[in-house]
């Protein structure tokens, strides 16, 4: 069922960003790519929230942002694949979107399960689907770094849809970095003590049986640092002088 929804088209946009955002969501329709969007739309839609935003998030299936990218080409858009991991931007003058196909830790394509729910809401006058509420709170897990942090958003969208959010799920994309989903689930513990049922008591018994297993665990062998999971550069003198191995090798 659709989650009700605040008009995302509210949202304080520059004009020339906005006019910008409005065409390129025209042609995404007519492209007739499928495709969610994300970023503060979405918190604003599923929260309430105004705020200015800077950018437009676009997600896709991993096999399909070749053709959103060609179709931008053909009617004179530059196109950029930032990352062939995860991510690509299409760009005209200043203005920008991203086009967002997989995790930044290239361990979760985005597949037709996630346009399984129907959450809906009109931006600039063009209805679309919005990322369901799940796979908005993954989407932001491992935003962290100097100038950004992304725990605010995902603590409102716990408050606000937590009944929507398929917490299995959600702990199942987490599998391998579930101390991050611990990180988040503390930090809505802390922000709303009296909303921590929001969370289910399985959930985190389950993260804290993690951490009580990993304790008797022998140290690892190899010294490794995965905080370029949140951020390359802030962590990028632990791998090239202190010794430490990146995410993978």
């Amino acid at each position: 069922m659709p989650s009700p929804h605040v008009p995302a088209s509210s949202m304080p946009v520059p004009p020339k960003a906005e006019a910008f955002y409005a065409d390129c969501l025209k042609h995404l329709k007519k492209s007739g790519v499928p495709f969610m969007v994300a970023g503060t739309y979405a918190v604003s839609s599923y929260t309430g929230i105004r705020r200015p935003t800077k950018d437009l998030d676009v997600f896709c299936r991993a096999g399909d942002y070749p053709r959103i990218l060609k179709y931008f080409q053909a009617l004179g858009y530059k196109t950029v694949v930032e990352d062939e991991r995860w991510i690509a931007k299409i760009k005209k003058d200043r203005w920008t979107f991203d086009v967002i196909f997989n995790s930044r830790t290239a361990a979760t394509p985005i597949t037709d399960s996630w346009f399984a729910e129907n959450h809906r809401c009109k931006i600039y006058g063009t209805e679309v689907q919005l990322i369901a509420p799940t796979e908005l709170v993954w989407s932001k897990v491992f935003v962290q770094n100097r100038e950004r942090y992304d725990g605010a958003d995902i603590a409102h969208v716990i408050l606000r849809q937590h009944q929507q959010i398929d917490w299995k799920r959600l702990l199942g994309y987490m599998e391998q970095y579930w101390e991050v989903l611990l990180i988040h689930v503390l930090n809505f513990r802390f922000v709303y003590p009296t909303e921590r049922q929001c969370v289910p008591d399985w959930l985190f018994d389950e993260l804290m049986s993690r951490i009580a297993n990993q304790r008797a665990m022998p140290e690892g062998r190899t010294r490794v640092c995965r905080g370029r999971l949140f951020s390359p550069p802030d962590y990028l003198i632990d791998i090239a002088e202190w010794g430490f191995a990146d995410l993978v090798g």
